[in-house]
């Protein structure tokens, strides 16, 4: 029995020319030998066979018979096929005899087997996936390599958007039609990398299982590596510790993200994805966008510098509009528009900005600081205590009004005097605004003659709607009469 699978044949006959010369050496010296003994001395020898063992040209040993080394191949291949099926095995070593015959054996059959079983190799035919001009990983078959390519593209699209794009490929000619309204249209699915095919011989423990291979293109290991959180540790610094970005990190832990805590015992996994091979899908997307509305300011001499109020509410258009995508590893790596059309046009936003600017100080002219009505008490003692002010009531409407430009110190809740608003006018005169049923303006704010500050009430210490009026002059309090009058 003769192993030699590899090999070109001038190197074949090269080494059976060389065995033919070993042979009748080894013949010539036994004849020389066995010519010098006597003949009745001869009948006393017996002559036996051995075969001297080489592997790649190189000398092994010697054995007795040759199915002490076919033994040993047939021995370590009922081994592979016990925990591989279906498995075209091949011996993937040449091994050559050269057949002596010897009156004193020099055999030595277990030293030789134990050198052979260091060295031969056990080959199998398996279909390599090359990956730019390298192979990466080995299948039982090409069927299953194409397998192994094909569900890494499933990892991206489904089954039947790849059987679409297959078709499609298969029929060039036919014409893609406008993407509907909300349409996803996938237009290729690809390696990014050079994937090819081929056959090679390789020990059966190098052949992956179809899952193990995609696992293996998709992460570059088999072997996840995992970290035991300690005291002290915090997302940040578990993955910059591994060499990995924060994004990365969050990626291959699923449940985590920016905000978690990592607690001590827990383990997450903190090994460095290199993919082989990365899947690149292009594809078509029509979608309805928002077209955001734009904010227009126009200004208004007439009204106060400060003040504003809305004249028109935005509101967003609305456009179709289509998109070629293209990805790799799920992660877009372009985005060109492609078409648009607008199906409403945005409505602006007008605010309308006052820009006329209001004196703080006051004219020293005090206006009536109602919509009519009377003087139902005057200034003076009453029921045993000063009245310091004037009260008003019965306006034609509740509007109470600043008597004077001037700017506010004072708005809000003040005991008796209810709500109450003060005004500065800048010129040494103040003016009190009291039992207000509500208030318009704020603490700092400028106000004009005879604009709007609250509205006529009964809070505090009233008996009845009306407005209690005071008026101070250089700290001191003033008759509102001597100023005012309707």
């Amino acid at each position: 029995m003769l192993f030699n699978n590899k090999g070109s044949k001038s190197s074949k006959l090269k080494k059976k020319q060389s065995l033919k010369t070993a042979v009748m050496t080894a013949f010539a010296a036994s004849a020389l030998i066995f010519s010098s003994v006597s003949a009745s001395a001869a009948g006393s020898f017996k002559l036996t066979t051995v075969y001297h063992v080489y592997h790649d040209q190189q000398y092994i040993g010697t054995v007795s018979d040759k199915e002490v080394v076919e033994n040993i191949v047939e021995e370590k291949e009922d081994k592979l096929r016990e925990s591989i099926k279906d498995m075209d095995l091949n011996f993937g070593s040449n091994i050559e005899y050269i057949k002596e015959q010897v009156f004193h054996s020099t055999a030595n059959d277990e030293e030789t087997i134990q050198k052979l079983d260091s060295i031969i190799q056990i080959q199998a035919e398996a279909s390599a996936i090359i990956i730019d001009g390298k192979p990466v990983v080995f299948l039982e078959n090409q069927e299953s390599a194409e397998d192994v390519i094909k569900r890494l593209k499933l990892a991206y699209v489904t089954q039947a958007q790849l059987d679409e794009v297959e078709a499609r490929k298969a029929a060039p000619e036919t014409e893609l039609q406008p993407l509907k309204e909300n349409e996803t249209r996938i237009l290729d699915v690809r390696a990014a990398e050079n994937v090819s095919f081929d056959s090679e011989k390789v020990s059966p423990v190098e052949i992956m299982a179809v899952e193990e291979a995609v696992t293996f293109l998709q992460k570059g290991t088999l072997e996840e590596k995992k970290y035991v959180v300690q005291e002290g540790d915090v997302l940040g610094t578990v993955a910059n510790n591994h060499g990995l970005k924060l994004i990365d990190f969050i990626a291959l832990n699923p449940g985590l993200t920016e905000d978690s805590v990592v607690k001590v015992g827990q383990e997450v996994n903190v090994t460095a994805l290199k993919p082989h091979l990365e899947i690149i899908v292009d594809k078509e997307v029509n979608q309805k966008e928002a077209i955001p509305f734009a904010n227009e300011t126009v200004d208004d001499s007439n009204m106060p510098k400060g003040e504003t109020k809305v004249k028109q509410e935005g509101k967003n258009g609305e456009r179709s509009v289509s998109y070629r995508i293209s990805t790799q590893n799920g992660a877009t790596i372009s985005s060109v528009e492609t078409s648009e059309v607008v199906l409403a046009q945005p409505v602006n936003h007008i605010v309308v900005k006052g820009t006329k600017v209001i004196p703080s100080r006051g004219t020293g002219s005090l206006a009536w600081p109602a919509v009519g009505g009377y003087i139902s008490s005057q200034q003076g003692y009453r029921w045993g205590k000063m009245h310091k002010g004037i009260d008003i009531a019965r306006p034609s409407n509740n509007t109470i009004k600043a008597a004077d430009n001037g700017k506010v110190i004072s708005a809000g809740w003040d005991g008796g005097y209810g709500n109450k608003i003060v005004i500065d006018h800048q010129n040494g005169i103040q003016t009190v605004y009291a039992h207000l049923a509500s208030i318009s303006v704020s603490v700092g704010q400028t106000v004009s003659k005879g604009s709007s500050i609250g509205v006529m009430g009964s809070t505090g210490d009233s008996t009845g709607k009306h407005l209690h009026f005071e008026v101070y002059k250089n700290g001191a309090l003033q008759n509102p009469i001597d100023y005012v009058s309707k």
